[in-house]
């Protein structure tokens, strides 16, 4: 969960401090790992579970705080960055016989309590790796876990901003660009953390075969293609966390520079060592704590360091496939590597599928290939999994010996027969295998990843009603099949006709309205406006200027009115300033549908344009409120 008590640095001195124990600690570990002081001969496995809190209307639910007061008796629960969110610590447990269906009952258990205790609350839970129904605004500061790390995070970031916003631009289906005036974007992702034990002479190794797993692991693992209705990556997740919170701005030369959520930039060659002292040097430390200890006199006097200041400074870089060093009080100290990619969901047993795949290959690999340097480049490695995050299941891979494969070929006939070599390297039991491999198996048949399952599905809704209803439907169809613990594989494509407790009335303006728009600017001909509105088929046309100021509003009416009582001149043609309302009432994006349908009748008009500090940003017609209005009575119909 990272640590916890940390604070913003204050001043110069506080930040010289810091770093002095930051080099220490790095000192402290050398020393460590030159004189065998590191746990071996017995591996490990863990994991962290982190998920999203919905309302009873399916959107995000803000009581993650109410709900941990419910929960304070136990410890294996957190918060995590926003207020829709919580994290679970799984037990640490061996490599071996039946840990991953025990890890798998340790889940569910205690996803059972929660959601016993959030139901108290009106609340469910929902493992996605995005909540489809999550908004823009539900991202505001407002929602930031109200803990002093989190506070101190957002302000440490935001002092490394070199513009003005952080930005979000992604292409897939649809395309979304967007500006962000926090990092709080990043609380929008839900993962499933798995942590593998690796002994220090074979980290090297061990983590170089994580790096050319990532790719082949997002593709069958994906669950991220939504995000604030578009229809974007596989596996969303990846682009979102790194420019949620990337501080750098496009320049006119060509500097390099990393971003804090980063894959890597080439093979590790020697030791972990490497890794902390390029994250020391590539990035400012964020965060200072309440540092007592000396790790180098713990060395000096035979005690193990906590290497507080490296894991603090750890916990602000964000590698995919992460280092982490780990001091259990009365234990030798010991180095795990940490998974990153694999998304929250779609449900508890596909998760530990994708555990199992991971772990299987991580140790199947680990026999096979003595140095996977020697038989993958690294840009291929890096390539894959760009790949990966952008096509999921759907992707082709540059493979061992540059050989050209599909994900499902490379699953099928590849990391499968490996995985399974591996977990039997470590004596995982035969029922276990066969379980979580054969789901991995399976899905992979059946070309159906959670990312499939959500982009079929939304979809489908999309051309039956409007964006939020589908959203709404997706994430309440999803919690009904996760409830139910089956496969994703095994799910099949949700109905409207199965959604009942859909609630318009919650809505507001901004997750209402049109964002497609057709406008015209004051100098263009009347004609031209009354040819696009008979194209676009629409009533109404927004005028606005050149930096998107709304200025006028053209209908259906106005033109009617003028052509009929107007003759028409060539030599002087009407243009759209000489009739357009140059007054429209207009919406704000966060009014109610409600207040803005009692405008629309209070006044007596039909649309309304949806502005935001003087930007025309939307529009809703009363056709908007006709399709939610059939869709309610189709309801109660049937």
């Amino acid at each position: 969960m990272g640590e916890q008590k940390v604070s913003l640095l204050q001043g110069g001195k506080e930040m010289q401090n810091f770093i002095r124990h930051l080099l220490d600690d790095v000192q402290a570990l050398e020393y460590m790992l030159d004189h065998d002081w590191f746990e071996t001969g017995v591996t490990r496995i863990g994991a962290e579970q982190e998920m999203c809190l919905v309302n009873k209307h399916w959107k995000p639910s803000t009581n993650a705080m109410d709900i941990l007061k419910k929960l304070k008796r136990y410890e294996w629960v957190e918060t995590e960055l926003a207020r829709f969110n919580l994290e679970i610590t799984l037990t640490p447990r061996e490599f071996k016989g039946k840990c991953l269906s025990k890890m798998e009952d340790e889940i569910q258990k205690r996803l059972n309590i929660i959601r016993k205790k959030a139901a108290e609350l009106d609340t469910e839970i929902l493992l996605t790796g995005i909540m489809p129904t999550i908004r823009k605004f539900d991202l505001s500061m407002d929602n930031l876990t109200p803990h002093k790390r989190y506070f101190a995070l957002m302000e440490a970031i935001n002092k490394q901003l070199v513009g003005n916003n952080y930005e979000l631009r992604l292409s897939g289906i649809d395309e979304i660009l967007v500006k962000h005036d926090s990092p709080m974007l990043e609380a929008c992702n839900t993962s499933f953390q798995v942590h593998l034990q690796v002994a220090p002479n074979e980290f090297v190794k061990m983590y170089n075969i994580a790096q050319a797993l990532a790719g082949p692991i997002i593709a069958t693992a994906a669950n991220s293609p939504l995000l604030f209705g578009k229809r974007l990556w596989h596996e969303t997740r990846i682009a979102l966390f790194q420019q949620a919170l990337d501080t750098r701005a496009s320049n006119d030369h060509m500097r390099e520079r990393s971003p804090r959520v980063n894959f890597g930039n080439g093979w590790l060659q020697d030791s972990i060592l490497e890794i902390y002292r390029e994250d020391i040097m590539r990035f400012r430390v964020l965060l200072s704590s309440d540092i007592t200890e000396d790790s180098l006199q713990k060395i000096h006097a035979g005690e193990n360091p906590s290497l507080k200041a490296l894991q603090v400074h750890n916990g602000t870089v964000y590698r995919w496939n992460r280092p982490c060093y780990g001091a259990p009080s009365g234990l030798k100290p010991h180095l795990r590597i940490e998974c990153r990619v694999i998304p929250s969901g779609p449900t508890i047993v596909d998760e530990m599928s994708n555990a199992a795949l991971w772990l299987g290959c991580m140790a199947g690999m680990a026999e096979q290939y003595d140095d996977i340097r020697k038989h993958i480049s690294f840009a291929d490695v890096r390539d894959n999994f760009a790949k990966a995050s952008r096509t999921g299941i759907d992707s082709n891979f540059t493979w061992i010996k540059n050989k050209k494969i599909s994900a499902t070929d490379l699953i099928l006939k590849e990391l499968l027969p490996l995985a399974e070599v591996g977990l039997k390297k470590h004596k995982v039991s035969t029922e276990d295998i066969d379980k979580y491999l054969g789901i991995i198996k399976e899905r992979t048949k059946k070309h159906c990843t959670g990312a499939r399952w959500l982009l079929r599905s939304f979809t489908r809704f999309k051309e039956e009603t409007n964006t939020d209803e589908a959203l709404t439907a997706l994430t309440a169809a999803t919690i009904e099949n996760q409830k139910k613990g089956i496969p994703v594989h095994k799910w099949k494509l949700p109905t409207l006709e199965n959604f009942e407790n859909y609630f318009p009335n919650t809505m507001i303006v901004s997750e209402f309205m049109n964002t497609d728009l057709i406008t015209v600017q004051r100098d263009d001909i009347l004609g031209l406006v009354s040819d696009m509105m008979q194209w676009r088929k629409t009533r109404y046309m927004p005028v606005e200027d050149l930096k998107g100021k709304i200025v006028g509003l053209v209908t259906s009416s106005m033109l009617l009115e003028h052509f009929t009582h107007k003759e028409y001149n060539p030599e002087a043609p009407v243009l759209v300033q000489d009739i357009m309302i140059t007054d429209p009432i207009i919406a704000s994006p966060n009014m109610s549908i409600q207040d803005a349908l009692d405008l629309m009748q209070k006044h007596k008009i039909g649309c309304l344009p949806v502005v935001k500090d003087d930007e025309l940003i939307g529009i809703i017609t009363e056709e908007h409120f006709l399709q939610i209005t059939s869709r309610l009575l189709k309801r109660v119909k049937e």
